[in-house]
């Protein structure tokens, strides 16, 4: 049993002030395989007055400074990957090789690539006979998913420190212990006290204490849209500085001049990763009307090359959901899809044979599927692919965008020309091509109803950061 009730605050564990406590589930097995303390109001208050004390001091630090430390924690991480890839395997659901080819690479690449951002870094300059400073924001509060556990917890927290800002962090209740080994690297790397702080709970006390909290100054949240409107709502109250990063529903738009059997691997590799719990995951792949037939039987063939079982199963690619009511969802989901009078290709409700035990799901494609249909324009958040026809690009561009969302888009092609206007027309946060691989230096972050702000490399940065202009000095003397 992985069993931790207390909170990381001011660099101690300390004891929760309340005796609720949360039972923590593996999908796999459907099995309690921890509990963590639902922490309360005054487990934050106390966080929160740890992260106010520590800032002046920590936001004061130089750039070298911090530099030095996010390498540190980097190292650290790097000594905890066996700890990592096993915690997430256990509570996400995540097979082996996806916790460590993606949860635990993408948590590391945040530390080091904030690092890097931060040695050409300009905090102050000068600009027009002024001076122009970038401060850091405050106290950050930071509320992270379940979906990648280190990786959005990371990319919050290696920004913040990068800008001098002092976090508490509250991961998800479905998948805390991955945070709880982060707490640990952060203790070993040296993190001073109170910089970082760790409460684990439900969204509805710590969540929402956070996103109201008069002594945080900024909330930086990754999550479902209407939790994200009532965050921004809290936060008005205050009128803080909020980031969402919420749903996505994103095109993947092919081309009729690529060969179809690579963009069905690449359709499908997008669409079954992390179980299709990925909100930038490509789930309406947009395909040209005469290559429809010739594309639904490559992506018939590619499935079986993914396969789907027990995530302590080295051949595993895909493990279950994370828990019964995501499993319900989607299983709701696919019962719409045939409602509504797509046509099954592939999958459908219930669980794969053999697997009768876990939150499993069958990938599901669909085809004739319209862009009206509630498939194609809600987030379903698992590998349900709908698979849509065009005509010609500006179809193909304004189908892309009919949409609330805006987080990602994607382009398989060859003609360097069509790829850029479709590219270009997107309108979407981050657009690859080709199934081009992480750049770590890029935006990351939404249109629309996909959010607010933006995450990763300098853009991340920026984001704990404030611009104070000073007018009146002479240019060149330190400020």
């Amino acid at each position: 049993m992985r069993t931790n009730l207390k909170h990381f605050i001011n660099g101690e564990w300390v004891d929760s002030t309340g005796s609720e406590t949360i039972d923590v589930l593996n999908p796999a097995t459907e099995e309690v395989i921890g509990q963590i303390s639902n922490g309360t109001t005054e487990d934050l208050d106390k966080a929160v007055a740890a992260a106010r004390a520590a800032f002046p001091a920590f936001s004061r630090t130089t750039k070298e400074e911090r530099i030095d430390l996010l390498n540190r924690i980097a190292d650290e991480y790097e000594k905890r990957k066996d700890d990592i890839v096993e915690v997430i395997t256990e509570e996400l659901g995540a097979p082996l090789s996806i916790s460590e080819k993606v949860h635990y690479t993408l948590g590391l690449a945040h530390y080091r690539q904030a690092a890097k951002e931060l040695e050409t870094f300009e905090f102050t300059e000068t600009r027009g006979g002024k001076v122009i400073r970038k401060e850091a924001i405050g106290v950050s509060g930071l509320i992270t998913p379940w979906n990648f556990p280190t990786n959005q917890a990371s990319t919050k927290i290696a920004s913040a420190l990068a800008a001098g800002s002092a976090v508490v962090l509250k991961p998800s209740e479905l998948t805390p212990f991955a945070a709880i080994i982060l707490a640990e690297i952060f203790q070993a790397a040296g993190v001073p006290k109170g910089v970082f702080n760790l409460v684990n709970g439900n969204g509805e006390v710590v969540g929402n204490d956070i996103s109201s909290h008069p002594d945080i100054d900024f909330v930086s949240f990754t999550g479902s849209g209407p939790v994200g409107q009532k965050i921004t709502e809290n936060a008005a109250k205050h009128i803080k500085k909020v980031a969402l990063e919420l749903g996505g529903k994103s095109p993947m738009v092919i081309l009729d001049d690529y060969d179809t059997k690579k963009a069905a691997k690449i359709a499908v590799s997008a669409l079954v990763l992390n179980s299709g719990q990925v909100c930038s995951a490509a789930t309406r792949t947009l395909v040209p009307k005469s290559k429809l037939d010739e594309f639904t039987e490559a992506v018939k063939e590619v499935l079986p090359n993914f396969p789907v079982g027990d995530p302590q199963n080295e051949t595993s690619f895909m493990g279950p959901l994370v828990s019964e009511k995501q499993y319900n969802r989607v299983q709701g989901y696919i019962e719409k899809g045939l409602e509504e009078g797509a046509t099954l290709v592939v999958g459908g409700t219930g669980k794969p044979e053999g697997l009768d035990q876990g939150y499993y799901v069958k990938p599901t494609v669909f085809t004739n599927v319209k862009n009206d249909m509630v498939i194609a324009q809600e987030e379903i958040f698992g590998p349900v692919m709908s698979i849509i026809t065009y005509d010609d690009l500006d179809e193909a561009i304004e189908i892309a965008n009919d949409t609330v969302y805006g987080l990602a888009g994607y382009v398989v092609g060859e003609d360097e020309e069509k790829v850029e206007k479709v590219a270009s027309s997107i309108r979407a946060g981050l657009i690859t091509v080709n199934d081009a691989p992480f750049d770590f230096s890029a935006s990351f972050g939404g249109y629309k109803q996909s959010g607010i702000g933006r995450e990763w490399g300098v853009f991340g940065i920026e984001e704990y950061l404030e611009i104070k202009s000073v007018v009146g000095v002479r240019v060149g003397v330190p400020s």
